[in-house]
């Protein structure tokens, strides 16, 4: 502002939301001219009613653009690079109380690891057995903290592709041929060793996991010990790459702070089918 005889000057600045809001409103009074222009000619029914539908949604959308709140813009433009964020929100885009609803969801059921990524672990997997029955045992898992729904997925996906090789008969030790064919010889295949003794996984149960600690039931049925070594080195890669697994545990009850018939989710509890 400038005085002393000389030209006040003064420049006032429109917010955003109000320049939007002159633009939508000049939008609708061209409408509104249009509805007033087809009336003077004599328009037919059809025509009045969907100038009346433009000039309506046109009125939504004044409101919506008005009312929408900043925060859910912001988390809308963060959805475009954050692929989690995106399956949160989901089909809410555009509904602020269902993408606050689903996010305070989130944040509720992972808690105080609500921002921690999910990381492998440099550290050896540990591999023990308790009184293992391959036919009726479970084996037990002991991360360095609570899963994340992402991580009970990918431990999930690991015991799925597991259990189907070994419904199919893979783990056969007596049809190892090439394993056990001399180095640095022609590889070969004889069919009638296919006649051994099948070898074929019978059952497992669900993942569940109470806070950091994961168990599922098997019965291996007639499959062979190869079984175990397969599901070992997948777990040290998963644990290595994807998600730190403390230690890998055959046989044994009731481990860690497990307590039977605790399946609610507000006290951790997380469970995937097989």
């Amino acid at each position: 502002m400038i005085l002393s005889g000389e030209l006040m000057v003064c420049c006032v600045v429109e917010p955003a939301s109000m320049v939007m809001l002159r633009r939508v409103v000049s939008e609708v009074k061209d409408v509104s001219s249009q509805n007033d222009a087809v009336r003077r000619t004599g328009p037919g029914a059809r025509d009045r009613r969907l100038l009346k539908v433009k000039e309506e949604k046109r009125w939504r959308e004044m409101e919506r653009k008005t009312k929408y709140p900043d925060w859910a813009r912001i988390v809308e433009e963060a959805c475009k690079n954050d692929l989690e964020l995106r399956e949160i929100v989901g089909d809410s885009f555009g509904n602020p109380e269902e993408m606050q609803r689903r996010i305070e969801e989130r944040v509720r059921k992972k808690g105080r690891n609500a921002l921690q990524p999910n990381t492998g672990s440099a550290v050896p997997v540990g591999v023990s057995f308790r009184d293992f029955d391959p036919t009726n045992s479970y084996i037990w898992l002991e991360l360095y903290s609570a899963p994340s729904d992402k991580a009970v997925e990918t431990i999930g996906s690991v015991l799925q592709s597991w259990y189907l090789l070994g419904r199919l008969g893979s783990f056969n030790c007596l049809n190892l041929q090439l394993t056990h064919s001399p180095i640095h010889t022609s590889l070969s295949y004889n069919h009638e060793l296919e006649e051994s003794l099948p070898a074929f996984f019978h059952n497992i149960g669900d993942l569940e996991f109470q806070d950091n600690w994961g168990r599922f039931w098997v019965d291996l049925g007639t499959s062979d010990p190869l079984a175990l070594d397969v599901l070992i080195n997948c777990l040290i890669a998963v644990s290595s790459e994807h998600v730190g697994i403390k230690q890998l545990i055959f046989g044994g009850n009731c481990l860690g702070d497990w307590e039977e018939g605790m399946t609610s989710e507000e006290d951790g509890y997380k469970v995937i089918k097989i």
